[in-house]
């Protein structure tokens, strides 16, 4: 089984792979042209040149440059945006030499980089690609109390300096049961709340044990970063209980602070809102066992409802193929509550704002990145296929998926 699915990933890496990705001038024109910034355009057209949008509208009224490559589509909307993977870091074939998204070395190891493990040549980033995710929040996983950084990465490109777009985007901490170790510690919750407290205190305080060039340096300016609000703290936290303790630290220390999973957090939605946090949101499918047996599939359009913001996202799986993918999430959550169109927006323009680059992508907006998803039918339909996707004014791929 492994075998097969390793076979049939390569397959359609080597079929979907932009060789070529030169031009960065094209038009899309779709019967649906969802934008995420208004209503829907009937007959929309968007141009891009340069790699940029330069303008989006109807058909009627929106004029193509002669001599244009003009992509039709059913359907169209922005490049889908992945607010929570660690594609690029965790490799399709689960082997050690391709799994770079956590090392338990140390309980805290917030200066370890995404882009210095980040692979583009991944067969993976290849996959989510081809179902239209042009934008990625990748890095390090759960596993241990912080576990290192996190990155924001195109899909398109060949190395992770051009494919990174925000190349420290957040610092990953875990709360609950993925980062508790009996042997090397922590071994409880408090133990785990301890050790941050400590850093942030630390920081706050100088840390003037540390010496230039020590690993304990690089933690001192991290951490001095996340205090003064240069960098989110991101935590994973499942259960209400590790939920509550993440808020607490946020209250605490006055730092930026985003939720990952979540998926008890419908139990503290007053808590949340006044917090004023985002949660990057489980996958909608994600096994409902462990500190996630309280999940549910409703949770997306719960908060929604609440007025919290909130992303789905692909997540990180133990197992081959190591990755899920957010539009079959986004379609879950639509068949459970949340409205078609807000569970577009969780995975384009509200996943963008999630990781802080909603002035860059998520919406078909003049000025934004040409980044745009063609298909045959409603995206959140089972039945329908992605047709194309542009990249930054690039045809990444033509294959029907």
């Amino acid at each position: 089984m492994i075998k097969h699915i390793a076979k049939s990933l390569a397959a359609a890496a080597l079929a979907l792979a932009p060789f070529q990705l030169a031009a960065q001038d094209v038009a899309v024109r779709a019967e649906t042209l969802h934008t995420m910034d208004g209503a829907a355009i009937s007959d929309g057209i968007v141009v891009i040149r340069g790699g940029k949008i330069v303008s989006v509208g109807p058909a009627a009224s929106t004029g193509v440059p002669e001599g244009m490559e003009v992509l039709t589509a059913k359907v169209a909307t922005p490049g889908f945006v992945d607010a929570r993977t660690v594609v690029g870091l965790a490799g399709y074939l689960n082997q050690f030499d391709d799994q770079d998204q956590l090392d338990t070395g140390a309980a805290l190891q917030p200066q370890l980089r995404a882009i210095d493990g980040y692979n583009p040549d991944e067969t993976l980033v290849d996959w989510v690609r081809s179902f239209g995710v042009t934008t990625i929040h990748t890095g390090h996983g759960p596993g241990t109390v912080v576990s290192g950084q996190t990155m924001v990465a195109k899909t398109w490109a060949k190395t992770a300096d051009a494919a990174a777009i925000v190349p420290r985007a957040m610092i990953a901490a875990n709360l609950g049961p993925s980062a508790l170790d009996s042997d090397k510690g922590p071994g409880t919750r408090p133990k785990q709340m301890a050790l941050l407290r400590a850093a942030l205190t630390a920081a706050k305080g100088g840390d003037a044990d540390a010496k230039p060039g020590t690993a304990t340096k690089l933690d001192a300016q991290v951490w001095k970063d996340v205090l003064a609000r240069r960098v989110p703290l991101m935590v994973t936290a499942n259960r209400s209980q590790d939920i509550m303790s993440a808020l607490r630290l946020k209250e605490e220390f006055g730092i930026d602070l985003v939720i990952d999973g979540g998926a008890e957090s419908y139990r503290l939605l007053d808590q949340l809102r006044e917090a004023g946090v985002t949660v990057i949101l489980h996958p909608t499918m994600g096994r409902h066992y462990g500190d996630m047996e309280n999940a549910s599939f409703t949770t997306a359009a719960t908060l929604r409802e609440a007025g919290i913001p909130f992303a789905l996202q692909s997540g990180y799986e133990a197992y081959v193929p190591k990755t899920r993918v957010i539009l079959w999430e986004a379609g879950w959550a639509a068949a459970n509550g949340l409205v078609p169109e807000h569970a577009l927006a969780s995975i384009t323009i509200d996943a963008a704002r999630a990781i802080g680059v909603g002035e860059r992508v998520g919406s078909l907006s003049v000025g934004k990145d040409g980044d745009v998803v063609l298909f045959d039918g409603d995206p959140l339909e089972y039945t329908s296929h992605v047709t194309g996707v542009v990249i930054d004014g690039r045809v990444a791929s033509r294959e029907v998926r």
